[in-house]
């Protein structure tokens, strides 16, 4: 496949076992991978890895955009639209955001956060123009650990440290909650959409911001 440069802050504590669905730490131990939805919604969700394989995919193509400034064209991702789990959860009225949560310890602690997280308007999520994607699977195959498995965002419109890997927790919140990337490096913003000079199409408006 294309270059793709590895970026992560995590810390390499552990692996994920596709074959069987289990988070694998340095130490041996072994725990089977959830993906939970709580919050302001009425219907929580513990999900395992088997269950999500069982959902509706989607398939897309489109291009990664660093904020380092490169990017990368014509990337097949295929995964759960996040408007299949939404439906399920019944987010309540207060819920305005949604904060995606990663797996695994951040080398730093911005302001005391220990891991990865980055915030998004429900109703951008459910925006289907936007293109937002619980990503299983790349360009064929799935994830690799520093792909983001077990899951991970695809955001094409955002920049790409909006795209969280390891996702294990979405929360519905009724606030906005800054971002790890945004409390470690504070120059750049919660909403974080890619520059128009640097997508191949036009970028899709949202009501959010």
């Amino acid at each position: 496949m294309k270059f793709f440069p590895t970026r992560t802050v995590e810390k390499n504590t552990f692996r994920f076992d596709s074959t069987t669905g289990q988070i694998i730490y340095q130490d041996g131990k072994k725990e089977p991978y959830y993906l939970y939805l709580d919050g302001e919604v009425e219907q929580p969700l513990k999900i395992s890895y088997s269950e999500l394989l069982k959902f509706p995919q989607a398939t897309q193509t489109c291009d990664f955009h660093c904020v380092e400034g490169w990017s990368l064209y014509d990337l097949k991702w295929e995964g759960i639209p996040f408007s299949v789990l939404i439906d399920l959860v019944k987010p309540t009225p207060k819920a305005k955001y949604v904060v995606i949560h990663s797996l695994g310890q951040t080398s730093s602690k911005p302001q005391g956060l220990d891991h990865y997280l980055e915030s998004f308007p429900l109703e951008d999520l459910l925006n289907p123009e936007l293109k937002y994607l619980l990503a299983l699977k790349l360009n064929g195959k799935f994830l690799s650990l520093d792909r983001g498995a077990p899951l991970r965002v695809v955001a094409p419109f955002d920049l790409a440290y909006k795209s969280v890997k390891f996702v294990s927790r979405l929360t519905f919140s009724p606030t906005l909650k800054p971002g790890w990337w945004t409390l470690a490096n504070p120059i750049y913003p919660s909403f974080a959409p890619v520059p128009q000079k640097r997508l191949r199409q036009k970028s899709p408006k949202r009501k959010s911001y």
